[in-house]
């Protein structure tokens, strides 16, 4: 008879270590030993590794964007320009602001871990047993397990009861927290039990080998430290970020040496001081217009409103960034036990025989006893109040599926028409619980027994269709017991009722989850510390392939990372792991360029849910899972990661389509003040440039509310894509920007003299007015452009989107038109105020049709072609061997579908033709009995 078997991880100990377990027993170590050990090794508790709060705090004000307004708030200031300077001062404060409160990651995970262990413990010291705290325990120590007990130390058991007696039993211990194992294991003697596992059943002495930092839990702790990863949006910010700081300081470069070398016509008898300060004034101007002063607080307002929709879904981001990460993830590694499956044991299907069933003949009466004759059976022969997970899964059951059970008035063990007169428990020896019960409605007695199915097997005499049963369970990965009862008055002979078969079953919603996940483009593997044939069975119930590796292919020195990888990439998940197994997963798919989201619940997923992009703890998780993930759900179930996924999704739009408007904003500001300082001497005053970006980015925080397309694949920012884009929009809105320069300058006569330097000009400012209207509406408006891949028409904004964009051009049209003097904003007129806001309106609609064009013919080959480097090089090449390859199977898979048509055809063709031989034949044979008669 099969069994499935439960492997235990392997922990090696150094010679040097096993010298000091060698402790007698009932005596202990002395004081001075354990002095000397706690020197050696240490406490026994997970080292903590605190951040200075102010140090946090100062790390928001580092960064591409952060240094370019730094820059602007210090040139602000040696030029006494308080006004601009308060508000660069303030913008950078506010981000700061919002990055320590809204953005800090809980830096908790240490501590959860550190509380998962048990604060007293009984131990030998000095031949006495006497209780210490458990952070005093060292390498050595014998401490006693009983039941309840939270083991506080790796330990090996020594076979040993608490005072001295030799014993055979063994320990029944859950673990699942650490391992992710659905049920409880036995341990017996020299078997190693874990720090943080619980004691369910059972009491034995055990000796200490490790300690703190090296144990189990502790190198999970130890996983979760040392992953300090920058995230993979602040990569993106910070990418964003160094290319428009490369732009700027090459403007910056140019301006100063031009105006220091050069300088403008009417600079040329001007002190060389003179021209450097104009100089910098003109570096002050590009610093501001090239600032995406808003692009910090506006992704930050956008992601916190996305998490509060999220919370109403009872999904809580603990860390805000996830959420943009969150819609980027192409591969989920979800734990099983407790995140995919229920972590409790339930009953499953059954093997039932047939009534009047023997040895040799199991067909019998041909009536199969029922599911209800089976769970009442094994009722009778279950513990009252047993804490045991088998025996409470069956009855729980037997009182929800049997009749009469679920009928009675009160849930005790009585049973209505039956009276229990005698219980035998269960022991290790015969293996089987056993019940004499007596039918009150005939008087008959019998006798019923439960237990492994090989005792059960025996007890019959041998039954070969129930054996067979469960070896069918066991390849399975199900938990299999046999229950029997006596047919005769003796009560001596047994006949089989049937095969219990028991399992951690998927929780309701999970399949449907995994399902949607594929729909949106992610791909699920699961990821479980338990038996490979139970992650198989689990995996198909759920209706994943069956592909479920052990984690020792994780470990295959004959492989290079690359075949790991590629490993990891086409299997379903991997079983038997342990928590550097799960990081190790994580690790791996992350340098294949997958953003990976991790789910898990216990000890053991915590490195993993800390490494992956988007760590999510379900509910009714452990505190160090809580604390390690980005996420935590607190509705049962994986269903709410659906409405996460696509909640961050919209997110995701929103952002990207306002980077791709900022970022072509500023090429459009810096391209054209650049050339208009260079050649003309031409620039708008700071206050106004300030203006334009405090106000259009104020105005575009509405974002966060604006309806949204959803992808139905995993939202990638293809920066390359994004810049290019951004470059050519930007450089559109320049050739329009400079077609209103030289139509208001060269065609209306008027001057590009500020109305601060030339009060008495007629026209003195107008220029500048007129120039400012243009900047900030015609780029802003593109912004209805940018929130969609396709045409502005496709999918409306929402209303308070238009209004509030609408708004703000509105304002700056009224204070063209008018002027308002503090604000340096010289009266235009209506004319010029209504056309040029028309103007913006027209253009924004003809560079949505470049837009489309350019986003339907980009692909990754296009990249590669524009900013060629040697790793995507190496991908496309990569990528084209993988096409052709792809190219070359479906071509095969054509040609064998056509062969296997053309047998099915030939099969189909002589099965018809020897139908109609046959008819032909009878006919034939009618035919002639006709004649005859």
């Amino acid at each position: 008879m099969e069994e499935a078997i439960h492997v235990e991880v392997a922990d090696d100990i150094p010679p040097e270590l096993e010298a000091l377990l060698h402790t007698e027993p009932l005596h202990g170590l002395t004081d001075t030993e354990v002095a000397e050990r706690t020197a050696q090794f240490g406490l026994n508790e997970i080292p903590e590794n605190k951040t200075n709060p102010l140090l946090k705090f100062l790390s928001y004000f580092l960064g591409p964007i952060s240094y370019l307004l730094e820059i602007a708030c210090i040139l602000s200031g040696v030029f006494e320009d308080w006004i601009d300077f308060g508000i660069l001062l303030a913008v950078l404060i506010i981000n700061a602001c919002i990055g320590f409160f809204e953005e800090a990651r809980a830096e908790s995970a240490l501590d959860a871990l550190k509380n998962t262990l048990a604060l007293k413990s009984r131990c030998w010291r000095n031949g006495k047993l006497v209780e210490v705290d458990s952070n005093t325990l060292v390498p050595g120590d014998i401490i006693a397990l009983r039941l309840g007990d939270i083991i506080p130390a790796d330990c090996r058991l020594l076979g040993v009861g608490v005072t001295g007696e030799i014993s055979e039993g063994t320990l029944q211990i859950d673990q699942s927290a650490l391992t992710g194992e659905s049920l409880p294991v036995q341990k017996g003697k020299g078997a190693t039990a874990y720090s943080s596992a619980i004691v369910k059943q059972g009491q034995m002495l055990a000796v200490v080998t490790k300690t703190g930092i090296n144990t189990y839990i502790g190198r999970a702790a130890n996983l979760i430290s040392i992953t300090t990863e920058e995230g993979h949006f602040q990569k993106i910010i910070n990418s964003i970020g160094n290319f428009l700081v490369i732009i700027t300081c090459v403007s910056m470069a140019v301006v100063l040496f031009f105006v220091r070398t050069w300088a403008v016509p009417e600079d040329k008898n001007a002190a060389l001081g003179e021209r450097v300060k104009s100089a910098l004034l003109e570096v002050l101007v590009l610093t501001i217009a090239a600032i995406p002063v808003g692009l910090p607080t506006i992704m930050s307002v956008t992601m916190a409103v996305g998490a509060s929709q999220l919370a109403k879904k009872e999904v809580i981001v603990k860390r805000l960034t996830a959420i943009e990460e969150l819609a980027s993830v192409s591969i989920l590694c979800s734990d099983k036990t407790g995140t995919l499956t229920l972590n409790q044991l339930s009953f499953d299907v059954p093997y039932l025989s047939n009534k009047g069933n023997t040895t040799d003949d199991f067909h019998g009466t041909g009536v199969p006893y029922t599911e209800q004759d089976l769970l009442l059976a094994s009722f009778f022969a279950s513990e009252p109040g047993a804490q045991d997970a088998i025996e409470s899964a069956i009855r729980k059951a037997a009182q929800n599926r049997v009749t009469i059970l679920k009928e009675r008035a009160n849930q005790d063990h009585h049973i209505p028409g039956y009276k229990v007169n005698n219980f035998i428990p269960f022991n290790p020896t015969s293996k089987y619980t056993e019940a004499t019960v007596t039918d009150l409605a005939t008087g008959k007695q019998f006798r019923t027994i439960k237990g492994a199915p090989q005792v059960i097997v025996r007890m019959v005499g041998g039954h070969d269709e129930a054996t067979a049963a469960v070896n069918d369970f066991a390849r399975r990965g199900l938990r299999a017991l046999g229950v029997a009862r006596t047919i005769d008055d003796a009560m001596t002979k047994f006949e089989m009722i049937g095969m219990i078969s028991l399992l951690d079953p998927p929780r309701p919603d999970s399949a449907h989850t995994i399902d949607e996940c594929h729909k949106l483009g992610i791909s699920v593997k699961m990821i479980t510390g338990d038996q490979q044939i139970i992650g198989k069975e689990v995996a198909h119930r759920l209706g994943m392939n069956r592909t479920i590796l052990d984690a020792s292919k994780l470990m295959d020195a004959s492989l290079d990372e690359e075949a790991l990888i590629d490993r990891c990439e086409k299997c379903d998940g991997f079983a038997q792991v342990i928590p550097e197994h799960k990081y190790k997963v994580v690790e791996l798919l992350q340098k294949r360029g997958y953003l990976v989201g991790m789910t898990g619940d216990g000890v053991n997923d915590a490195p993993a849910l800390k490494k992956a992009n988007v760590g999510i703890a379900v509910e009714g998780c452990t505190d160090a899972a809580r604390s390690a993930a980005d996420i935590v759900l607190l509705a049962a179930g994986l269903s709410t990661i659906i409405d996460g996924v696509k909640t961050s999704r919209a997110i995701f739009q929103r952002m990207r389509s306002y980077a791709l408007y900022r970022i072509a904003s500023t090429i459009h500001f810096l391209l054209f003040f650049f050339i208009s300082i260079c050649a003309y001497g031409f620039s708008l005053p700071p206050r106004l440039i300030i203006l334009i970006a405090v106000l259009n980015d104020a105005a575009t925080l509405v974002i966060s509310v604006d309806n949204a397309q959803i992808s139905q694949r995993p939202d990638k920012w293809r920066l390359g894509q994004l810049i290019t884009l951004s470059f050519v929009l930007g450089f559109l809105l320049m050739v329009i920007s400079w077609a209103h320069f030289f139509i208001a300058h060269y065609g209306f006569g008027y001057t590009q003299h500020s109305y601060d330097n030339y009060p008495d000009e007629a026209n003195a400012g107008v220029l500048q007015t007129i120039m400012y209207l243009q900047i900030s509406s015609c780029p802003h408006f593109v912004i209805f452009s940018t929130r969609l891949p396709g045409y502005f028409y496709e999918n409306m904004p929402s209303w308070i989107f238009i209004l509030a964009v609408a708004g703000t051009q509105v304002f700056a049209m009224f204070m063209s038109i008018f002027g308002i003097r503090a604000l340096d904003a010289t009266a235009i007129g209506w004319g010029w105020g209504v056309g040029v806001l028309a103007i913006s309106t027209v253009m924004f609609m003809l560079l949505d049709i470049v837009k489309v064009q350019i986003i339907r013919k980009w692909s990754f080959d296009l990249t590669v072609k524009l900013y060629p480097t040697k790793a995507r090089k190496a991908e496309l090449e990569a990528r084209l061997v993988k096409r052709a390859l792809l190219t070359r199977v479906n071509a095969n898979i054509v040609k064998a579908r056509k062969t296997y048509y053309m047998v099915l055809g030939v099969v189909a063709w002589k099965k018809a033709l020897a139908h109609s031989k046959k008819g032909k034949l009878y006919a034939g044979n009618s035919d002639s009995t006709v004649a005859i008669n």
